[in-house]
């Protein structure tokens, strides 16, 4: 049942260039910590809506050892690549703070926005997960910054979330994303990434 959730995950995961908090949130939801192997098996095989079956013949649809590597030099790299955001999510989502990866998705989301009312829906929607007190994802804000986007609900512009988003990617760049890169699982995509499958076998 959990791999049938995995594969479902990581078909909508690769049908996306960028991944919403949604998304990422079915692709680590109910797995067990520390537990890489059935993860990574999915997140390399899946990257469309057709059959697993024919995905297993496709070996080509999983990142490359040149893209795995890439994730190491930096975090923008790594975010910058659905699949290294989404093995970042699962890492995250083990340490659990997965609420700062969907925060920031979430962010990146709002500034492609164009419509007035679209902006203010989403800024709202932002403000009651991630920010407000006691939110059901609350990110570790301070003072200052929480209320300087309190106060921008009236008027929300693109830059409301600035400031809160720059802090939490800061967070992750310093503390979450050099734990990553020295995890077991950053070490099981590497050694995925060069053909050698032993590690991720059933």
């Amino acid at each position: 049942m959990r791999e049938n959730l995995i594969t479902v995950a990581s078909q909508n995961m690769a049908n996306t260039d960028s991944l919403t908090p949604t998304d990422l949130y079915a692709e680590g939801k109910g797995l067990k910590r520390k537990n890489w192997r059935n993860r990574i098996r999915f997140l390399l095989k899946t990257n469309s809506s057709h059959s697993v079956s024919h995905l297993m013949k496709n070996r080509s649809y999983r990142p490359s050892v040149d893209d795995v590597n890439q994730w190491a030099q930096s975090l923008d790299k790594l975010l910058g690549h659905k699949y290294g955001k989404a093995a970042f999510f699962i890492f995250l989502k083990s340490e659990f703070c997965e609420e700062n990866i969907e925060f920031w998705t979430a962010c990146e989301d709002f500034r492609t926005l164009t419509s007035h009312k679209d902006i203010v829906s989403k800024a709202n929607s932002i403000y009651e997960e991630f920010v407000k007190n006691e939110a059901p994802k609350e990110i570790n804000l301070d003072y200052h910054t929480k209320n300087a986007i309190t106060q921008s609900l009236h008027e929300p512009t693109m830059t409301s979330f600035l400031a809160a988003q720059r802090k939490v990617y800061s967070l992750m760049e310093n503390n979450s994303y050099p734990r990553f890169i020295h995890s077991d699982l950053y070490k099981e995509l590497c050694v995925a990434a060069k053909g050698d499958r032993k590690l991720i076998k059933s």
